[in-house]
């Protein structure tokens, strides 16, 4: 921990941010069926979940500011397009698409509004 601020608490999200990496990157990936959702699901899923990722780290380090929840969905947002980029100009059997970037985006905004509505509602119960 330095000047109160701990680092392992990003590990969870750096994990996740790898993960989607690797999914993103991976030549024809073949699902099971049982778990066959639409593309487009799979990146507002994974996305969300790093913004939850994401999000908790910062409550661990009490940032809770208004920047902070901008600065998750507009870095998480990028790092998608980062993604579609180098699916379309490094991979042959992946294309890089505009609707999977927007889902990319809803699924980082989501995760985000779910840590900001527990944040709400965790400090109106102490409140009470």
């Amino acid at each position: 921990m330095v000047n109160g601020k701990s680092y392992m608490a990003y590990l969870p999200a750096a994990l996740v941010a790898a993960g989607i990496a690797i999914v993103s990157l991976w030549e024809n990936p073949q699902m099971p069926e049982a778990v066959a959702l639409t593309d487009k699901t799979w990146h507002l899923i994974l996305y969300a979940v790093l913004g939850l990722a994401l999000m908790a780290a910062f409550v661990v380090n009490s940032h809770m500011r208004l920047s902070h929840y901008v600065l998750a969905c507009v870095s998480e947002t990028a790092y998608g397009a980062l993604m579609e980029i180098l699916q379309r100009f490094c991979t042959l059997t992946r294309s890089g698409e505009m609707a999977d970037l927007y889902a990319d985006a809803l699924g980082a905004l989501i995760g985000v509004a779910l840590v900001a509505l527990w944040c709400l509602l965790r400090n109106k119960c102490e409140n009470e």
